[in-house]
């Protein structure tokens, strides 16, 4: 038997908000989803998948109407797999570039917590100032 779940229990899983979910069925992000006679969404395993993938492509930096192309080309099936890798492999050396940049922020954080611990311990900046 196939277990559908509720757009809260959708939000709570996916640490997303209800408005959230509803804004990506609005954009047509999720295939198959099924509305019930009182117009109440029904997500079934398949649309939670879709869901943590639309979560994971927004997180890459990637803009819905990017995923809404590729969540058109899963729908569409085998014919669209190599622009999938294409795509996938750009997000790749994107994603790669992002982390690097990110490490040299933090670098300079970490240097400038550093430099502030001892100022602070020192009481002036006088000294780590001399030291740099």
């Amino acid at each position: 038997m196939i277990k559908n779940y509720s757009i809260g229990e959708v939000a709570k899983n996916a640490n997303l908000t209800i408005s959230t979910i509803r804004y990506y069925d609005k954009e047509k992000l999720i295939p198959n989803l099924k509305k019930n006679e009182a117009g109440n969404r029904i997500f079934t395993q398949e649309n939670l998948d879709a869901i943590k993938m639309i979560k994971c492509l927004k997180r890459s930096g990637m803009p819905i109407k990017e995923i809404k192309i590729f969540m058109k080309w899963c729908e569409n099936g085998d014919s669209t797999l190599s622009n999938r890798l294409d795509m996938f492999k750009e997000l790749k050396t994107s994603v790669t570039k992002q982390m690097d940049e990110l490490k040299e922020t933090l670098n300079t954080i970490e240097f400038k917590c550093n430099y502030y611990s001892q100022a602070v311990e020192d009481g002036t900046e006088k000294y780590v100032k001399e030291m740099h």
